[in-house]
């Protein structure tokens, strides 16, 4: 982590330093006074953040006691003799600020990642790949936003050549800012899906918003983009044609500089997916240990990134050959680890382009009883009625016997369920799904659950999974 004192802290920030030593060294920060460490380079700086359920400020003494090098404040706290105190007029702006510094020591190169789907597996993806050459950092969990972005940004390794980041938003300007704030090498365009339809009244806007992550592309950056994905081509052509340098991913596409050919499942029961990828003359057979299909799509992007950065086809393929399935998302438990069931654990998060693809790759995999666990999809402003009818159905026609929708959005799904001529349950919450998992799942069953990250769903997947020490990875 880069070694910032208290006094370099505070010119960053624009604040002052109202007690303690402005020679003190810090490394890192938290905004969890729990969080809070310390290394050999110095203590974290701690950010006393104002919340809906609590005010940072509360906990500085407990901070600077644990170790903190310093405590950025913006109000009159009460500090442990000695504990350096940083005064700011915001300590959400100064958390920026203190980033936007350590970004000009630290890391040397940096890939940006945004998307509606996918945005995080690609992460996974690139980082391994990437790690094959170079020293790498990534944006931990969902720390995606103008909070959690910066917070991984002071944390990065003091020699780190590149830091793969996950860039997400709820609304326009947010991407903006954090690419002026990262101001990637590499940006990194997945999807364009209706999944933010609360905030933004159509997909073109969207993908306007998402466009935003070229707002702070290094002058000799490079965007990746998905061919297969009509707005993401859209804005990534627009940038083409102002002169900006594009390298092209897909699977149907015609004219593309990276390609896979030849997708299909893993044969013999095997989780996963082979394909072909290729580019720049070179071709390498690609044996990916991830479930879906779908996965071959992000495997793409992660591959077309690294092409953009230099490494070799047979490089990347040795790579993604080697990786395995974050944690909720799409990891398939056999019966050996259940005790007689199948259980697909897409937990993480959710919108009905992910639901379809999750529902698709379902049939891929056995079971003599076919049971869908489908939260809440949030963010989908008025249109969420419809969507999640319209998934119920979807999970009928897919062949799933059984339909359980968990949470209030999910009355419609189950009514499409039925409409589609499935059994469907309806359930209030995850607690109340964990319950009837626990009692009605057996031997020989297929279950997939898959909602938005705030229904909670994993609860269902710890309840089934004996022994589990599965943890989530916060809100989305």
């Amino acid at each position: 982590m880069a070694r910032l004192l208290a006094d370099e802290i505070a010119r960053a920030a624009g604040g002052r330093i109202v007690s303690g030593d402005p020679g003190t060294a810090c490394a890192g920060a938290a905004i969890d006074s729990r969080a809070v460490g310390r290394s050999d380079e110095g203590g974290e700086i701690f950010f006393a953040l104002r919340g809906e359920h609590t005010d940072g400020h509360r906990f500085v003494a407990d901070a600077l006691a644990r170790g903190a090098g310093a405590a950025v404040v913006q109000e009159d706290v009460e500090a442990p003799e000695g504990g350096v105190v940083i005064r700011v007029e915001d300590t959400f702006r100064a958390l920026q600020d203190v980033a936007r510094l350590v970004r000009t020591r630290t890391p040397r190169r940096l890939v940006g990642i945004t998307g509606s789907a996918g945005k995080t597996t690609t992460k996974e993806l690139l980082a391994a790949v990437l790690e094959s050459r170079f020293r790498v950092s990534k944006t931990v969990g969902n720390f995606n936003n103008l909070i959690g972005f910066p917070l991984c940004l002071i944390n990065v390794p003091d020699d780190t050549e590149w830091m793969v980041a996950e860039m997400g938003m709820s609304s326009a300007g947010e991407l903006a800012q954090l690419s002026r704030l990262g101001r990637p090498d590499v940006a990194l365009f997945t999807v364009v899906r209706p999944v933010h339809l609360e905030f933004f009244a159509s997909v073109a806007e969207i993908a306007e918003a998402k466009s935003e992550l070229l707002a702070g592309l290094a002058p000799d950056g490079v965007a990746v983009a998905n061919a297969d994905d009509p707005e993401v081509a859209r804005i990534a052509r627009r940038h083409q044609d102002g002169g900006g340098r594009v390298i092209w991913f897909g699977v149907g596409a015609e004219e593309v500089d990276v390609r896979a050919r030849d997708l299909r499942p893993a044969p013999d029961g095997e989780i996963g997916s082979r394909f072909v990828l290729e580019a720049g003359g070179e071709s390498a057979e690609v044996a990916l240990p991830l479930h879906g299909l779908y996965n071959a799509e992000n495997a793409l992007a992660a591959a077309a990134a690294a092409r953009a950065i230099g490494l070799t086809v047979p490089e990347i393929a040795a790579a993604l050959g080697a990786v395995r399935p974050a944690s909720m998302r799409g990891v398939v438990h056999r019966p050996a680890e259940t005790g007689g069931f199948t259980l697909i654990d897409d937990s993480y998060n959710s919108n009905p382009s992910a639901v379809e693809r999750a529902l698709e790759s379902a049939r891929s995999l056995s079971g003599a009883r076919r049971i869908a666990v489908l939260g809440d999809m949030r963010e989908l402003g008025p249109e969420g009625p419809r969507f999640h009818r319209e998934t119920g159905e979807l999970a009928a026609r897919q062949g799933f016997a059984l339909v359980v929708g968990v949470g209030e959005l999910s009355r419609e799904l189950v009514a499409g369920a039925e409409t589609g001529g499935a059994r469907a349950l309806w359930l209030p919450d995850a607690a109340a799904a964990a319950d009837w998992a626990a009692a009605e799942i057996r031997e020989g069953d297929l279950v997939l659950v898959k909602g938005s990250r705030g229904v909670g769903l994993d609860k269902v997947v710890r309840r089934l999974l004996p022994g589990s020490s599965h943890q989530g990875e916060g809100s989305h």
